[in-house]
């Protein structure tokens, strides 16, 4: 299908809107979001810009259910880290793991390759199971000469494993190797390293500060932290790179409103708005990853999981049914009467 263009015009400013707030204001991002969903349910980028903005304000089965049907209209798993993080968030580390082992590693980005490494091994740590995460993280990707964009978030995660087992010198040191690759500032791993170092920044007057051990995460590896970007961008005039936002994709049509099975959407009345520009958030690019195996009970360096079973990730699609043709009735011919 393809939209009229004053819509798709607005359905594009709506996805514009979406991208430049979505940081800074994840609720207003998801408003918008849905406001584009509203008027074209059909479009795979509209069902990824609702699942990201969910993602963001925590909206764990919203941005399951959308990025699920993104998934199945395009045919790519690019966020299925995402995904494994919200049934993590969701309190289901079981299911994380199970994205992880179905995921086909050969057809991921390297980057949702490692995000979605540093999540499983997360959900590990949430079982209980914290060598195994420690294990799962020592992947050849960890030690590499070179810098990718994830290199800093891996080592992090791997910092923070340690650090569960109290192994506090090595995780020093790689809180130290995260900071050196973290030129963006992407990671807090500078400040771990300090308090690991009891370093006080003058300013930090805290009289009870809870011990690094105690604290609750919020870089790498914590519930949330996975950095989700859409697949195309849109630029300020509606256009796309990598997608039309007004055709309709070729595979995996959705139903006809009214037969959506993603759960209700909250009342949100957003006015057009008319964005100047769009934010970089193109998907990075990296060496491809190898994983270590995590079955709990086994060595989960020497157990590689190698199956390729897809993300599990399956959403039953409902059918639209067509209305039947109303037989033609033939009419009675009256006859006068003649004198």
């Amino acid at each position: 299908m393809s939209l009229a263009k004053p819509v798709a015009e607005t359905v594009a400013r709506h996805l514009v809107a979406t991208g430049k707030v979505i940081d800074e204001d994840p609720a207003e991002a998801l408003a918008h979001a849905l406001a584009a969903r509203r008027l074209a349910s059909r479009i795979s980028a509209v069902r990824e810009a609702v699942g990201l903005a969910a993602y963001h304000a925590g909206e764990w089965q919203t941005a399951i259910a959308e990025l699920r049907t993104y998934h199945r209209m395009t045919g790519v798993q690019s966020h299925l880290a995402v995904l494994a993080d919200c049934e993590r968030a969701l309190g289901r580390p079981e299911r994380a793991i199970d994205l992880f082992r179905g995921a086909d590693r050969d057809t991921l980005e390297p980057a949702v390759a490692i995000e979605l490494l540093i999540v499983a091994a997360g959900a590990r740590g949430d079982l209980g199971q914290k060598d195994a995460a420690v294990a799962m993280l020592q992947v050849r990707e960890l030690t590499s000469e070179s810098t990718e964009p994830w290199t800093a978030r891996l080592r992090y995660a791997y910092a923070d494993a340690l650090l569960a087992v109290d192994r506090r010198e090595e995780a020093r040191e790689w809180f130290s190797r995260a900071a050196d690759a973290d030129a963006e500032g992407e990671t807090d791993a500078a400040e771990r390293l300090l308090e690991l170092d009891g370093v006080v920044i003058e300013g930090d007057d805290d009289e009870d500060e809870v011990p690094v051990e105690d604290e609750v995460a919020t870089g790498p590896g914590a519930p949330g932290a996975v950095p989700a970007r859409p697949d195309a961008e849109l630029s300020a005039d509606g256009s796309a790179d990598d997608a039309d936002p007004t055709a309709e994709p070729g595979t995996g049509d959705l139903p006809d409103e009214g037969t959506d099975t993603d759960p209700a959407e909250p009342v949100a009345v957003v006015q057009d708005a008319v964005v100047q520009d769009t934010p970089d958030r193109n998907p990075v690019d990296g060496a491809t990853v190898t994983r270590a195996g995590d079955d709990a009970g086994t060595s989960p360096v020497a157990d590689v999981e190698d199956r390729a079973a897809g993300s599990g990730a399956t959403v039953d699609q409902a059918e639209a049914t067509g209305g039947a043709a109303a037989p033609a009735q033939a009419a009675d011919e009256s006859v006068a009467e003649r004198r």
